[in-house]
């Protein structure tokens, strides 16, 4: 039987879409994830978000809970020597690979099971040859390859993602390793999310704005 494919967008960045990556199998028999890598830093531009990372009292929490989701799991998790990172070069090479799913799991491994630096060009020359790219600098450096990265982000705003990991099932986007539950629920019954309760958020008003400044 041929499985729906759902667009996940990620950045190799995120220790919440390594989690969410790893775990795939729990959509088996649902939806088969379709890697869309991109750059969160387009998104939080974008958006004129911040990253966890960027708020300092918020960065060792998220660490924190990437850690105890990964223990509570059993899945293998080691932070890179520094984080954030600059991804680019990691999202191009998966890209120069056409997104296979031997990629995305090689940079993702690399990255927060192994808890090596993908920044390094040595890092990713070798996870490159090791999948058949021969010269891994020349591949990542040409213009089809940005070009691609960059269309992929874009289009991802402009379907309203905002984050990664987001699963795009078409008709709704699914954001965050914890929502995986949430997307298991609306795959098995769509009706739970027409509720009276769940349409008026659709069109909930806004009570108030901030406006900046201090009260």
């Amino acid at each position: 039987m041929h499985m729906r494919e759902c667009d996940w967008y990620f950045d190799v960045i995120s220790p919440f879409a390594y989690l969410q990556w790893k775990t795939r199998a729990r959509l088996a028999g649902r939806i088969r994830l379709r890697p869309v890598p991109i750059v969160l830093g387009a998104l939080l531009e974008h958006w004129a978000q911040k990253g966890p990372a960027e708020i300092a009292p918020k960065r060792l929490q998220t660490y924190r809970t990437c850690q105890w989701r990964a223990d509570r799991q059993n899945l293998p998790f080691r932070f890179p020597p520094a984080h954030p990172f600059n991804p680019i070069a990691a999202l191009r090479l998966i890209v120069a690979l056409d997104a296979s799913e031997a990629a995305v799991d090689a940079l993702f491994d690399a990255a927060f099971r192994d808890g090596r630096d993908i920044a390094d060009p040595a890092t990713l020359a070798e996870i490159g040859n090791a999948l058949g790219l021969t010269d891994v600098a020349t591949a990542i450096a040409r213009p089809e390859v940005k070009q691609r990265l960059r269309a992929n982000s874009d289009a991802a705003v402009a379907r309203g993602v905002f984050g990664v990991p987001t699963v795009d099932t078409g008709a709704d986007l699914f954001w965050g390793e914890d929502a995986t539950e949430m997307l298991i629920d609306y795959l098995d019954d769509p009706a739970l999310f027409e509720t009276p309760e769940m349409r008026r958020l659709a069109t909930l008003p806004v009570g108030v704005q901030r406006g900046g400044g201090k009260p």
